[in-house]
């Protein structure tokens, strides 16, 4: 028979955890084959070349552009600080000279004797890439960055915004389905990852920011307090630039919707651990799912769950995520995939497969109507 596939997401009590950790130019990297990192360690650094600031000099001096370049007090690639003086004007009779001062910190790039401009080029700004997870350097990316492997136990969400962030987990509910409110975020969650359950509401975001929490992972959000969190409404892009001071998790979707039970029990079971969150979400062309990464302690092999994957193949026995109504964010496991179309209740053919629901009982839906959770 055909193979069906569909998009997955991964949720698994350990596995072997690699990432790619790369500067966008570059630079300096910082360690070695087989060394052992934390996920603070810085993995590579470089410079970024600074912003350029144009400034209408000639026009400033009241003079031909083709006179500036002897007006000059500064010369090409020179460094110079804001308002330091770069220019000056000869004057009537040696008097009344216009003096030009810097716009900013940095060096003289070029002056033009065609436009009568002068492009300062500002400092370079650092730029350094950490290991975000503890483990090992299992490949050196030369004069980018390295590849850090780990055993982990890994859960992808649906949907994130804010980048990195590290901290202990904190447990603010205590099932899957209890909602995550103000008065359960507390001041010792301070730099911590809090696992809610079902929706978290604004009020809750709110306060976590407030005391410096790194990140909030629950089921869902109503999309109206996403865009008063941010500011701005949400394009269909990539997240995870955001500037907003608290990384947001969700693992089901927007709306009121619980936390899947076998998510929400294997994070719980993780309380005062340390883990790293990245809420960088890309749902385009080269799929991204925001991540909560649990480093576990050193194991064998054969006690791993291996990343070997059937790549979202669907059969009897995978796990999915109902994700169309009138089932949607319900759980299960495949029991059935006919290979006739059957009739759906809008009139329309599809190919199906049966679901036996987490929660009991046995639903027939679309096969483009679910989501494989991989283990």
């Amino acid at each position: 028979m055909a193979k069906a596939y569909t998009p997955g997401l991964r949720v698994s009590a350990r596995c072997i955890y690699r990432t790619r950790r790369a500067l966008p130019t570059a630079g300096n990297v910082q360690v070695a084959l087989g060394d052992r990192v934390q996920g603070a360690t810085v993995i590579a650094f470089t410079h970024l070349d600074g912003d350029i600031t144009p400034m209408k000099v000639a026009s400033l001096l009241a003079c031909p552009p083709k006179d500036l370049p002897a007006l000059m007090l500064k010369n090409v690639g020179e460094a110079v600080t804001a308002g330091e003086v770069i220019a000056r004007s000869k004057g009537v009779f040696g008097m009344m000279k216009t003096e030009v001062k810097s716009a900013g910190t940095g060096t003289i790039e070029s002056v033009s004797d065609s436009s009568g401009m002068v492009f300062l080029r500002g400092a370079p700004q650092p730029i350094e890439i950490v290991a975000h997870v503890p483990g090992r350097v299992v490949e050196v990316l030369p004069s980018e960055g390295a590849v850090i492997e780990t055993s982990a136990a890994l859960v992808q969400g649906i949907f994130g915004v804010g980048g990195e962030a590290r901290g202990p987990i904190a447990l603010a509910c205590r099932a899957a389905d209890e909602e995550l409110h103000e008065d359960l975020i507390r001041p010792e969650m301070k730099g911590c990852v809090v696992i809610g359950g079902a929706r978290m509401t604004a009020t809750a975001i709110a306060k976590a920011k407030s005391l410096g929490v790194a990140a909030i992972v629950s089921g869902g959000m109503d999309d109206a307090d996403l865009r008063d969190f941010l500011g701005y409404d949400l394009g269909v892009a990539i997240t995870g630039s955001e500037k907003c001071g608290l990384t947001l998790i969700l693992t089901e979707g927007f709306g009121e919707i619980a936390m899947a039970r076998r998510t929400f029990d294997l994070l719980a079971g993780h309380q005062g651990r340390e883990c790293s969150v990245n809420g960088a979400t890309q749902i385009r062309a080269g799929v991204m799912r925001p991540e909560i990464v649990v480093p576990l302690d050193e194991a064998t092999t054969s006690a791993i769950e291996n990343a070997q994957d059937s790549g979202g193949e669907l059969a009897t026995g995978v796990v999915v995520r109902i994700i169309r109504d009138p089932h949607f964010g319900l759980i299960g496991a495949i029991t059935a995939l006919p290979e006739k179309p059957a009739m759906l209740d809008s009139g329309g053919k599809a190919r199906v497969l049966e679901v036996a629901l987490e929660r009991g009982g046995v639903v027939t839906v679309p096969r483009a109507n679910v989501e494989r959770i991989a283990t």
